[in-house]
């Protein structure tokens, strides 16, 4: 007698197969988000939290990458200010111990990997307390008891959603150690099907581990449409290399982020890519001789650079979800650490227009300055 199964999973179920419309995934790195499925951490707090979604009651729950979601980033031909976005991504999945694969234009992807940033450290402070109480004589036993504890909080640290990292230094030699990496160059002039058999292989591997052993798997790609990669390969072979990857994340338990410089392509075809992203953010250089942008803004000269949040997902449900804001400013805070932050525009000069009071309310009810009637508002 067949066994009955069931068309659909009950919201909030957690269930052993995974995937994008399969329940929330158990596995380290991953949290249950709203609409069934499961979230990983962009490796950006901040972008974590712009990510976030809303359900049907209209509460802003969790943040992050949905599993089996497609990220593009639009690179900035002025500056690579994508590259820290990629750089987080992949080294979040290796502190969690996520299988990843990458594939760059460069002729030695692995001498990138070394360029990965480092988990910021928590016990500085700790460490500086120690040192003023130098003098005092701790017992052997205390100290073991301190050590054990200062692991075990490093151990909660380096499990959670979203790390730290900090850009001055590189990743642990630890952190690759037993890790899962499968890397590819796109400058060897390998064809598209190749690289999507790799992919195909790679996310094939994940169904292997069910129950609590489940694993998230990262996909990077770096410039995909870049002159010096897979030249051979016309743009509809783009277009359908990209639609059968997004086909294979929706059955799998992998996420992707992809970086394009979308100048390079044509008009028609960079709006094809764009729908086919679940998530899709740009970055932008600052302009040092932009005197309106800077009269505008209150900490321009902080500013790296500018990130634009032009889609965000909607993964088992026909609800858009809008971003609060769609521009946020790019900083670095002490030289170690990437923020995102909203714009902060500079207050509005009310003295300047024709209202005899010359407040605020002369810009609420005064005339414009090239008014040709008193009575034109």
């Amino acid at each position: 007698m067949e066994s009955k199964v069931r068309s659909f999973v009950r919201k909030g179920e957690v269930t052993k197969t995974g995937g994008a419309g399969g329940g929330y995934v158990q596995a380290v790195g991953a949290k249950p988000g709203c609409h069934g499925v499961s979230l990983v951490s962009s490796g950006l707090d901040d972008l974590d939290h712009i990510l976030r979604l809303r359900n049907p009651l209209s509460l802003i729950v969790g943040g992050g990458i949905p599993v089996g979601g497609l990220v593009m980033v639009m690179e900035d031909i002025e500056a690579p200010h994508h590259m820290p976005l990629l750089r987080f991504f992949m080294a979040q999945g290796l502190v969690h111990s996520q299988p990843l694969f990458f594939a760059t234009p460069l002729p030695s992807p692995q001498a990138f990997l070394g360029t990965l940033p480092a988990i910021a450290s928590r016990s500085s402070g700790a460490a500086s307390d120690n040192t003023k109480e130098g003098d005092l004589r701790i017992a052997w036993q205390y100290r073991r008891f301190l050590n054990e504890q200062q692991a075990l909080e490093e151990r909660r640290y380096r499990y959670e959603f979203c790390n730290d990292f900090d850009l001055r230094k590189p990743a642990e030699r630890s952190l690759f150690t037993g890790a899962t990496i499968k890397c590819e160059s796109l400058a060897r002039g390998a064809h598209l099907d190749s690289l999507l058999d790799h992919c195909r292989v790679f996310i094939s591997n994940l169904a292997r581990y069910t129950g609590e052993g489940q694993l998230v798997g990262r996909l990077a790609f770096q410039s995909l449409c870049a002159p010096q990669c897979m030249q051979s390969c016309t743009d509809w072979e783009m277009l359908r290399f990209l639609q059968s990857l997004k086909s294979l994340l929706r059955v799998s338990n992998a996420v992707a982020l992809i970086t394009f410089p979308a100048t390079l392509l044509t008009p028609s075809m960079a709006i094809r890519w764009q729908h086919l992203a679940d998530i899709l953010i740009s970055v932008e250089a600052v302009l040092d001789d932009n005197k309106e942008m800077a009269g505008m803004l209150t900490d321009y000269p902080d500013i790296l650079g500018f990130l634009r949040i032009h889609k965000l997902a909607s993964i088992n449900t026909q609800v858009p979800t809008i971003p609060e804001a769609a521009m946020h400013a790019m900083k670095v805070v002490r030289r170690k650490k990437l923020v995102l932050e909203r714009l902060l525009f500079a207050p509005v000069d009310a003295t300047s227009g024709d209202s005899k009071t010359g407040g605020a309310a002369g810009l609420l009810c005064g005339r414009p300055a090239n008014a040709s009637s008193p009575l034109d508002f």
